[in-house]
Order: structure tokens, then sequence, then C-alpha cells
């Protein structure tokens, strides 16, 4: 089916209904005939907006190239005034930037020869080689096997990309590269920097012209426009006491510009149901925009960690981590997906076609609790309401 997807309505959605209107991936969506079907998973998120786990929401379930329900509830702002979530609402994507943006363009570049994963990223960064980092490759860095600690100091406080740049190359392992799982913003910064690098463009335009426009995907980006703050969730004060709200919430990412490997894109649920039901397409072989090749893809989304590692990882994406709690009970075994700080989610199932994403504000207004209970109880509820088993 076409990828060309008409602008969401800005109506609320406060009710659990979904999208009936435009073309392509939004519509024929299922959920006004089958009201009660996804019923328990909106009550989840209701009742998480009731007890401040986040102020509000917009989630979907998409299956074979329709999207079945597409909700928002609650508020997409508290400080400083109170705003109604919208399901066209743009949000802080925070950590799905490493696979939808980072980990993508690399295999891109990868699948044009232009750079070899298995190769050490002091190929492309020499001065990367210090402090006992010669060995680690970039496939280290893509599935958080580096050993490199989870994220740049930030004391002495430093801002600018040559002081992110600085503390990369000077930083040292906490454990023996390749011997065990740490989930590291480094290794993706690192990644965004080798993509700037062999590329010649910085990693947002990159972005961009490789991947958003591709997709169709006109929502998103890193350092969204004047003309998208209204539509933005606001994320939570800074240091100097100013509500966040279109710059990016990551401290290492902000004090990087905004652009950076780890954290910065924002994008909203319209271009999410792009990217899911693009990717899916391309994995199982049929017409699709994704930019990346079937068996590229097909290496990105299934195990890529060293031998004998039990943490699961692919390139980018979570499979069987400590972090996978979003696949829940029923998802298949080859699933797979990210989190984001701020309250963000998407959880793709090739096996089943379908996928399920929660993007939130979670942090708003003051840093906000976990979602992490939530993510794995929407999903285990959805996969019920899909007739799924586990496997």
């Amino acid at each position: 089916m076409s990828m060309s997807v008409a602008l969401l309505s800005r109506r609320s959605f406060l009710q659990g209904s979904c999208l009936l209107v435009g073309t392509g991936a939004l519509a024929g969506c299922q959920s006004a005939r089958t009201p009660q079907r996804f019923a328990e998973a909106d009550a989840l998120i209701k009742q998480a907006i009731r007890d401040g786990e986040c102020p509000g929401a917009v989630w979907g379930v998409g299956q074979h190239g329709q999207v079945l329900h597409l909700a928002a509830f609650g508020a997409r702002s508290l400080k400083p005034d109170y705003e109604i979530m919208t399901t066209d609402t743009v949000f802080d994507m925070a950590s799905l930037t490493k696979p939808m943006i980072t980990a993508l363009a690399i295999m891109q570049l990868a699948e044009k020869g232009l750079l070899d994963v298995n190769a050490p990223v002091a190929r492309y960064l020499p001065d990367f080689a210090a402090a006992g980092k010669a060995d680690i490759t970039l496939r280290l860095l893509l599935t958080h096997f580096s050993g490199l600690q989870p994220d740049l100091p930030r004391t002495p406080d430093w801002w600018g990309r040559s002081g992110a740049i600085e503390r990369i190359m000077s930083s040292v392992p906490k454990i023996t590269p390749g011997s065990g799982f740490i989930y590291s913003d480094i290794n993706f910064i690192t990644l965004g920097l080798i993509v700037e690098k062999i590329s010649g463009l910085s990693l947002d335009v990159y972005a961009k012209r490789n991947i958003l426009e591709p997709l169709g995907m006109t929502q998103s980006g890193f350092l969204p426009s004047a003309s998208q703050l209204g539509r933005i969730a606001p994320t939570q004060y800074d240091e100097q006491g100013q509500m966040l709200r279109g710059v990016v919430h990551d401290p290492t990412a902000r004090r990087m510009e905004g652009v950076a490997g780890n954290a910065g894109l924002f994008s909203t649920a319209q271009d999410v149901v792009l990217y899911a039901q693009a990717l899916l397409a391309r994995r199982a072989g049929q017409p699709s925009s994704f930019p990346l090749k079937q068996a590229t893809l097909l290496a990105m989304t299934t195990p890529q960690q060293p031998a004998g590692q039990k943490s699961l990882r692919g390139f980018g994406w979570d499979i069987a981590s400590p972090y996978a709690s979003p696949r829940g009970d029923v998802f298949s075994s080859q699933s797979f997906g990210h989190t984001g700080f701020t309250g963000t989610s998407l959880w793709i199932d090739p096996e089943n076609d379908c996928y399920v994403f929660i993007l939130t504000n979670r942090v708003h207004p003051s840093g906000g609790r976990s979602i992490v209970r939530l993510r794995h109880d929407v999903a285990t509820a959805v996969g019920h309401a899909l007739g799924l088993t586990s496997s």
C-alpha cells in the first residue's frame, strides 16, 4: 500500500477513537468498528495518567499495513499552561534516535561499502584508539558491548561538540570491550560522528536527506522549527529553570547543540507509523520506501552481539536485553524495539507483522516517574487483543 499519509487532524481523541481521515498508512483504522478491542490497553494508559506516571500519551497499534488503533489521552502540557494531548503532538523521541536514525545511517553507509561494521572505530576516527579503545569495533558500539561507561561526564561543565569529542576520545572502557553489555550513549554519539565523517554532512542533514524524506516523515527531524512549537510536548525545566520545549531533553545532546547520535530526534505518531510500516514491509520483501535493502535490514534486526552473550541486541535495536520489557509477554522472540528516556517506545514484531508504540513526555514537568511497567503491560494487552501467543 502507499506510504503517503495525510496530515493528522488536530482533534483530541480523548475517548480512544482513531483517525479515519486522509489516505495511506493511517486510513482504514479499525478501532471505530471494534471499539472494545484495545479497551484494556486504553484503560492502562488512562490509569497511568491518573496515577501521575505521565501527563498524557499518544499510542497506537498497527498490523498488516493498517493502523488498528490510535488514541490520545490526557495533557500535552501541565506547566506553564495546561494543554490537551492531541494525536499530532510532536515528541522528543530521546534514545529512539539511536535505532531509527543513527544505526540506520551506519547501515546505509555500510551497504554502500563506505564503512565496515567489523572494523575498528579508530579506522574512521583515529584519536578514538586512545585509552585502551583500539580494538573497539563499530559492531561493539552498535550492540552496546564496547565496555564504555553509560554517558559522558558532565563535570566539570562543558558545552559544544568539541567538548564532547574530547571526552569521547579520552574515555576509558569500564570493562574489557566485548566482554559484557553496558548500555552507553557514548557508543551512539561516536557512531553519529562517524556518519558525519564519512558522509560529509551533519547528522541532522544526513537524516533528513537519506532517511526522513525518503520515508515521507515530514513532521520529524532534529532541531524542530518554530512552526511546530505549539504542538511539541514539553519535557522538564532545565538547569536555568526554563521549560524545555523544542529543545532536546538529553543533557549531552543538548550540550552538543541538539544534534547527536544518541538523542535529538523529534517525531509524531503519524511518522512513527510510516517508519514502522515501511520497515515491516521491507523486511518481508514487500514494496516499501524503507531506505535499506532487505538483507541489510534483516541483519540489523537480528542478534548481532558477541558470541556467548545473553543480552541479545541487533544493530541499534533491542531484542532481549534487560531493557526489553516493552516486548510484553506475548510478542514473538523475533520482535525488537527501543525506548526513549522521555517516555517514548516502539516495539515491532515481524513474525506477527505488527507494532505498538507509546509516545509520552513522562518527564514533564519535573522529572516524572517510571513507565517501564506500563510499556510491558500495554504490549501484553495488545498482544492478547491481536490473538498472539508467546514464542
